[in-house]
């Protein structure tokens, strides 16, 4: 099993960052990393079955969202490269209180079957630079 993790601390409440991630369709915030966003089928983008299409190659479906414990999560259905190679792909994403109370921690994770380097390697700076993109849009 292959799996990814990485983590940022933003300076903002909670609430104002579950409000710019939740919705599943819009991804406003990461215009350095998304660049399209096709909605696919009628499901709203806060509603488990909600599908997507990134940047015309990553098919991914909503699996699960939880609007109190603030975290989702979803399928990678379909990808290029070796994304082709991993099955049971989910990301996973939280958002909660820093530690420090210092802000909000937000929390993507990915685990997929087949451990295959070259996911880690393909997913993990995009994971990385939506944070980031994520982190500029709130502060």
């Amino acid at each position: 099993m292959g799996e990814t993790y990485q983590s940022i601390v933003i300076k903002a409440p909670v609430e104002k960052v579950w409000e710019a991630i939740r919705d599943f369709h819009d991804l406003g915030w990461a215009s350095n990393v998304v660049t399209s966003v096709d909605i696919v089928g009628d499901a709203d983008g806060h509603e488990v079955g909600a599908q997507r299409v990134l940047n015309g190659a990553f098919h991914e479906t909503l699996l699960s969202i939880d609007e109190e414990a603030h975290t989702f999560s979803y399928s990678i259905d379909e990808g290029p490269g070796p994304l082709e190679r991993a099955t049971d792909y989910v990301g996973r994403v939280a958002v909660k209180p820093a530690e420090n109370g210092g802000g909000t921690l937000v929390e993507w994770s990915s685990s997929w079957n087949k451990s295959d380097e070259a996911v880690y390697e393909l997913r993990h700076p995009i994971y990385v630079a939506l944070l980031e993109d994520l982190k500029q849009s709130l502060e």
